[in-house]
């Protein structure tokens, strides 16, 4: 339950690349799920960072249930926000370009390489596509500015949350296969904020579209300077003096990878992270209120 006058708990959820499993396993681990997988986090706010799909077994699925987490949250007090994700534009374009005979962006091949599954598209029917297709590219929640990418892509599309979304939906309605293009290679831009000039881009972020920390998926932790243990599969990287927070547990990637971070004021508050097993088991670390 949330204190009275508090703001409800956010969790937040990084790229999750059709692992369903590991997904279920770390909302129940968290408590925002039962065994049915139904919600029970109450008034929590939940938020996924983009690419539900593509490299693991069955993206389809993973879209299927945060899709009812959306729909049963509010019913509760909660909320759930799910981004969108470069892999979801890879696979709509994909979709959209990839029966023409002549594609010169040559997006399907692009989706192929970077891990679409062709499972993934023959399983997404027209309502799970154009659920996709209208995720938002960044949001905000209290002191925190959320979005998928750790790429410069969104200062050049907007100067306000809301422009750069509707931004991105002009795109994804365009029937042009380089716009498409353009937009999927930018989106898989990565490193900018932890580069030199990353400071700079973390400050122009934060104060074009609010907030005063910043959390994003895209790249695992691992890559930035986080690193695996021989005790787990890591932990969020805190980075740029407190104000990003990487997500991205590359948990399709390695049996025991997988987490998700509880977001305050301050940082990261707490952390659900799968055993080696990559099982039923949970560790749960919590850091200063």
């Amino acid at each position: 339950m949330t204190p009275a006058g508090s703001a409800p708990p956010l969790w937040v959820v990084g790229d999750v690349h059709g692992v369903p499993g590991k997904l279920r396993a770390l909302l129940r681990g968290a408590g925002l799920i039962g065994e049915d997988a139904g919600w029970t986090g109450g008034a929590a706010h939940l938020v996924f960072l983009g690419d539900y799909l593509d490299r693991g077994p069955d993206g389809a699925e993973v879209v299927r249930l945060v899709r009812a987490l959306e729909v049963q949250a509010p019913r509760a007090g909660g909320r759930v926000t799910a981004l969108l994700g470069n892999h979801e534009v890879m696979l709509l374009g994909a979709r959209r370009f990839g029966s023409r005979r002549r594609d010169p962006s040559g997006l399907r091949e692009y989706w192929l390489e970077n891990g679409g599954q062709p499972a993934d598209l023959e399983r997404l029917d027209d309502a799970d596509l154009a659920w996709l297709a209208a995720r938002p590219a960044l949001a905000r929640a209290g002191r925190w500015l959320l979005v998928h990418a750790d790429s410069p892509l969104y200062l050049e599309l907007g100067e306000s949350v809301e422009a750069v979304n509707a931004a991105v939906r002009r795109r994804l309605g365009g029937d042009d296969p380089q716009a498409w293009a353009q937009l999927a290679g930018a989106f898989a831009a990565r490193f900018a904020f932890a580069e030199p000039g990353g400071e700079a881009l973390v400050t122009a972020m934060l104060s074009t579209f609010g907030g005063q920390r910043l959390a994003h998926g895209h790249t695992p932790v691992a890559l930035l300077g986080g690193g695996w243990s021989s005790a787990g599969p890591g932990e969020p990287l805190t980075y740029r003096g407190g104000r990003c927070v990487a997500l991205d547990s590359a948990m399709s990637s390695r049996e025991d990878a997988g987490f998700m971070a509880r977001l305050g004021p301050r940082g990261v508050e707490a952390v659900v992270a799968l055993g080696q097993a990559a099982g039923p088991g949970l560790r749960a670390l919590h850091f200063g209120a």
